[in-house]
């Protein structure tokens, strides 16, 4: 049983390294993050205005707070 431990070991600390892991673990948290999306309801629509609003608030925030991502919900479609 030793063995196949340390091959699992060893087999982690490779894909670790390669970089694999990480991207695994980001593309499974990205589709459950999507799932959880798909599962919502379906957001109103927004008028120009709102848009406009919303976009200026976002840029804001992503300047001053130094927010990355806090366009992302808004240009999904």
């Amino acid at each position: 049983m030793a063995t196949v431990t340390k091959l699992k070991a060893v087999l982690k600390n490779i894909l670790e390294k390669k970089g694999v892991l990480g991207h695994l673990r980001a593309k499974i948290r990205a589709e459950v993050f999507n799932a959880l999306d798909d599962q919502g309801e379906k957001p109103r629509p927004l008028s120009h205005e709102n848009l406009l609003t919303s976009v200026l608030t976002a840029e804001s925030g992503q300047q001053y707070f130094g927010f990355r991502y806090t366009l992302f919900p808004m240009l999904k479609k």
